[in-house]
């Protein structure tokens, strides 16, 4: 692909990064900042300009938004094809988990979609909560662009993915919360409710895959199909033509898919199983799960680039009964392999917070964040330090929820959506 493209959308940052530390908290585990000396300012003044854009170029989003108000020069950065490329080169990736508030993970399509829309509720759909599980900070991100009647559906490559929640064909965006732009991408052939979306996301590609749902009536919805959307910078693209036929009695509830390596994946119901869709080949195959009759709110994550699943297990004949457990997909495909357990202590503590609700989870990187069903608290597991601790509540949410989440690593210039350009027509 060529160089940076400075045709993506920068609008001017219309807002400032929200932030709020709570590394101060007594929670077990937690970092605490320790003030650092200044550099002295003659000092700065003799760097070099290129020497300086590449120190910037590595400081975390937050930091970088606050450096803005030094100078004209370091608040025009963000719109420097120059330092934006440098930028894509040095700064390392950073693993973090944007939440964003639903009534429920169903709930919110069955709403009246019809004009007026609830503002509230479309507010709160708005604005997601970045969670940095380093710092065990919070942030908050808004997103005025997005249209009312559209919910957050998928994350990658530091784009979010909203999905329009009417009925039909779907409408899709993409947008970057930190530079605020908003990329949309030609609507879905086959009419559906509530898909089940995956989003992939390189430097030279896009790939969108929506898989079940199919309304077989207005009245009536079957998990029939799946549709995909590719784009790459060789000129290779696919508008949702490449299609497939979903496995016979599959029952998919979480609607989210998760991606590693060429596939994606996502829970199977009733009984638990786990889908996974290979993008180049275009089929599908059924991976059983372990223990599969003993499991409860089992999620699938992606840790160190391996394929784990996260879920409970009660079983009256085990010497431990009760726990939550990880297991590993091994590199034949098709076994598993138990890697951790939430200490028991921890999981009493758990347990009895989550009174039976159930529970989500995302993995990002070296860590997982299991959150309580209904609630915004949370628990965050370390895989690199074995180390699990309750999360710091978000600052920025006030109950009426449930927060819903997915894996971000967040970056301040996305020109993989560039290549929607070579689109033309109204989609």
């Amino acid at each position: 692909m060529e160089a940076f493209n400075p045709h993506i959308n920068m609008p001017c940052i219309p807002y400032a990064f929200t932030t709020i530390s709570t590394a101060s908290c007594a929670f077990p585990g937690s970092i605490t900042a320790t003030p650092t000396p200044w550099m002295d300012t003659r000092i700065w003044s003799r760097l070099p300009h290129r020497l300086i854009d590449r120190i910037i170029a590595f400081l975390p989003p937050a930091a970088f938004f606050r450096s803005r108000s030094v100078c004209k020069r370091w608040y025009a950065l963000i719109f420097s094809t120059h330092f934006l490329q440098l930028y894509l080169q040095v700064s390392p990736v950073r693993h973090c988990f944007i939440f964003f508030k639903l009534k429920s993970l169903k709930s919110h399509i069955y709403k009246n979609t019809n004009p007026p829309y609830n503002i509230d509720q479309n507010r709160l759909n708005c604005e997601g909560y970045l969670f940095d599980p380093e710092t065990i900070t919070w942030h908050c991100l808004s997103f005025p662009l997005i249209p009312p009647g559209y919910s957050p559906s998928s994350s990658s490559g530091g784009l979010i993915c909203w999905v329009s929640d009417e009925a039909g064909p779907k409408t899709i965006f993409l947008t970057n919360p930190l530079i605020g732009s908003l990329t949309p991408l030609p609507s879905t052939i086959r009419p559906r409710l509530f898909p089940s979306v995956g989003l992939t996301i390189s430097t030279s590609s896009i790939d969108i895959v929506l898989a079940g749902d199919d309304m077989i009536s207005p009245y009536a919805v079957k998990n029939l199909t799946t549709e995909s959307f590719h784009i790459d910078s060789s000129g290779l693209y696919s508008l949702w033509g490449t299609t497939s036929s979903l496995p016979r009695l599959c029952s998919l509830e979480s609607g989210q898919m998760i991606n590693l390596g060429p596939k994606f994946y996502c829970m199977n119901y009733s009984p638990f199983s786990v889908l996974a869709y290979d993008i180049s080949s275009n089929t599908w195959c059924n991976i059983q799960a372990p223990m599969r009759r003993f499991l409860r709110s089992p999620n699938l994550v992606v840790i160190n680039n391996k394929l784990v699943l996260v879920a409970a297990v009660e079983k009256s004949k085990l010497n431990v009964p009760k726990s939550l457990r990880l297991w590993a997909l091994q590199s034949c495909g098709g076994a598993w392999a138990e890697i951790d357990r939430m200490p028991l202590q921890l999981y009493a503590q758990f347990e009895a917070e989550e009174g039976g609700r159930g529970f989500n989870c995302v993995g990002n990187g070296e860590y997982v964040a299991v959150v309580i069903r209904g609630s915004g608290k949370a628990v965050l597991f370390d895989m690199g330090m074995k180390r699990w601790q309750w999360i710091p509540a978000c600052p920025y949410e006030n109950g009426g929820g449930e927060l819903h989440g997915f894996a971000y690593d967040p970056k301040l210039a996305t020109p993989v959506t560039g290549l929607l350009d070579q689109l033309t027509g109204p989609f």
